[in-house]
């Protein structure tokens, strides 16, 4: 009700696609002007925003779906009027990742947001080992045509962790699929429509179980087990390193010449 009580309100709305938020405007019997304000475009119009906001104006910005700056835009909007000391007002809203996690069956007592991986390959590498060193739980965006290919990323660095995908929340086909990376991989999925990916963070009994594991048998068994999991040289000596917790090169140097 405050969200429609505030697009009633404002002098402006500032749309990431002014024709599908028409269509909500439309449905709740408001008239109001729009403009455009996407990705593509924020850079050029955050002057003409704050200069009508300096004038006295009131304006909403609204997303496609989801909350504004939440990997859609509106974060430089909302800087440069916290600069020239306007009063940005959040209005609460329907978050995916946030409404994703609240059914996932993760942990969620901690978790880190990353949003969608990079596409540049150098810096979706040092995404994916952040990742992999992450404690908490983990939650991505994703989509349709790129989703396997981000689970196969993610098989190399966290192995068969558990994963939850959803998709379409709070519509009529809201989706989730639950399981370890390996199994959802061999799931017949026609990805269709933006998924988020909540990755369960690693158990301590897991983790405990590496360290145990790793006291108890020799460097070479523990890299043929890493091995025929898929990961390559460098992913296993890191993990070894971890899991006996040592310098990474005194690993390299064992396997210097595997």
């Amino acid at each position: 009700m405050r969200a429609i009580s505030t697009l009633k309100e404002v002098d402006l709305i500032a749309a990431e696609d002014t024709r599908h938020t028409l269509k909500l405007l439309n449905h709740l019997e408001i008239s109001k002007p729009l403009i455009s304000y996407h990705r593509h475009n924020e850079e050029v119009k955050v002057d003409l925003l704050i200069e009508k906001l300096l004038n006295g104006e009131n304006i909403a910005v609204v997303s496609d779906a989801g909350t504004p700056i939440i990997s859609d835009p509106g974060d430089l909007i909302v800087k440069a009027a916290i600069k020239e000391k306007i009063n940005v007002i959040p209005i609460p809203g329907p978050c995916a990742f946030i409404t994703g996690l609240v059914a996932s069956g993760v942990y969620t007592k901690e978790f880190s947001f990353f949003g969608f991986l990079p596409l540049n390959k150098k810096t979706r590498k040092i995404k994916l080992e952040e990742i992999e060193k992450e404690t908490k739980s983990v939650i991505l965006y994703e989509a349709p045509h790129k989703l396997l290919a981000t689970l196969e990323d993610l098989k190399k660095v966290l192995g068969k962790r558990q994963v939850v995908l959803a998709k379409e929340l709070t519509k009529i086909h809201e989706t989730f699929i639950r399981g370890n990376i390996d199994e959802i991989l061999q799931m017949d999925i026609n990805p269709k429509g933006e998924y988020i990916i909540i990755i369960d963070k690693i158990s301590e009994i897991d983790n405990e179980n590496n360290k145990d594991i790793s006291s108890k048998i020799s460097l070479d068994e523990e890299y043929e087990i890493y091995e025929k999991q898929g990961y390559n040289k460098k992913e296993i000596i890191k993990k070894i390193a971890r899991n006996r917790e040592v310098n990474k090169n005194e690993i390299y140097q064992h396997f210097l010449h595997k």
